[in-house]
């Protein structure tokens, strides 16, 4: 049953129902994350203006949904350097892809479009809300939160036209290894457990198929690089689509 008081959807201490993972309200929520996707990849062919308007309101939604959570946890004494440094992969890229939204800079376009749909896409199907049950207040922003980091990539690749390389995935592949490295090191220092480089996550999530600490952390970074070759796909066969319609068009006629 929810709560009768409305006040529980924003309270650290919630008794409710916690998240159910499929159940309606989250199937439901991703409908409504989908629509909203659907929406903004319209604005395609819009004149710069427009688009310009649309990117700045996606940064504005990253950032402010992003900065709720810190106040709220901050508010409930609950705000630590152990949990809440933005170190996590989903919530670094919430910072660095608004400025990509903003700059439309091509680097960190390459780590959004590589690194900001799979990672999110997991988060958004297998969400971190622990006891907290739709339509509570962290559950509805993490759901935001990691939605709205695959609605930007999409945008800037679809809309945009934005396109990573062959060269962006080996940096971000590197980038990415480097970066996993330093945040080990952090967690080391902090007795922090960020992007779960020292132990699994409290929710189901693909880590537990993958095997014991530390040996899950091989098939993660084998897996990354799969989500990287399979996002950088599409790309190749277009590309090699229309080398093969150049040289047919080129060839002198028989």
């Amino acid at each position: 049953m929810p709560p009768a008081d409305w006040t529980q959807w924003f309270r650290h201490d919630y008794a409710g129902a916690p998240f159910v993972t499929f159940g309606r309200a989250h199937l439901w929520s991703l409908v409504i994350l989908a629509a909203f996707g659907a929406l903004m990849l319209r604005f395609r062919g819009t004149d710069g203006t427009t688009r310009r308007r649309v990117r700045y309101a996606l940064a504005i939604l990253l950032v402010v949904n992003e900065s709720a959570w810190h106040v709220w946890q901050y508010q409930y004494g609950a705000w630590t350097l152990d949990q809440m440094l933005p170190l996590h992969l989903c919530s670094a890229l919430v910072w660095i892809g608004a400025y990509g939204l903003v700059t439309l800079n091509p680097l960190v376009y390459e780590f959004m479009y590589f690194m900001g749909i799979a990672g999110p896409l997991q988060a958004v199907l297998t969400p971190d809300a622990a006891q907290y049950g739709l339509p509570h207040f962290r559950a509805v922003q993490t759901l935001v939160s990691h939605g709205t980091l695959i609605v930007a990539a999409l945008y800037l690749t679809r809309v945009e036209g934005l396109r990573p390389t062959v060269s962006s995935m080996r940096r971000v592949i590197l980038g990415t290894m480097v970066y996993m490295v330093i945040v080990t090191l952090v967690n080391v220092a902090l007795g922090s457990n960020y992007m779960w480089t020292l132990g699994k996550p409290p929710v189901v999530s693909l880590l537990d198929v993958l095997g014991p600490w530390p040996w899950y952390l091989i098939p993660v970074v084998l897996l990354g690089i799969l989500n990287v070759l399979l996002l950088y796909a599409p790309f190749w066969w277009a590309d090699r689509r229309r080398a093969r319609a150049a040289v047919t068009r080129n060839a002198p006629p028989a």
